[in-house]
């Protein structure tokens, strides 16, 4: 498979709530391949958690630009909403870093482990 082919099966949807003037998330971006990138990277300088559920994504592109998350994804968007309720930017990147670096600890100690057998 190649780059281009793994590039346009990524899909992004960006979503906006706003209570006072919407009854559920509207979307606000979205898009395939290229401009799924795009909108992705875009959220990512911006400071905007990024949320991966392909299967929602997939739900979602096909739906019309401003239009209103339907009551059958309310229960998936909310779960959503609440991971992020505990989104601290950077944070990710730091346990991230954190957590390649205990794989790297744990694979060392169970090559010198392997050596001593």
């Amino acid at each position: 498979m190649s780059e281009f082919d793994d590039l346009m099966r990524q899909k992004a949807v960006a979503l906006k709530y706003n209570p006072e003037k919407n009854g559920a998330p509207i979307i606000v971006a979205s898009g395939m391949g290229y401009m799924a990138e795009r909108i992705t990277e875009t959220a990512l300088e911006a400071g905007v958690p990024v949320y991966e559920d392909d299967s929602l994504a997939t739900m979602l592109t096909q739906l019309k630009l401003g239009s209103e998350i339907p009551r059958e994804l309310y229960q998936a968007i909310v779960e959503i909403y609440v991971y992020f309720l505990g989104f601290v930017p950077g944070e990710g990147e730091q346990a991230e870093a954190q957590e390649q670096g205990g794989e790297q600890e744990n694979q060392e100690g169970a090559g010198q482990a392997e050596e001593s057998k």
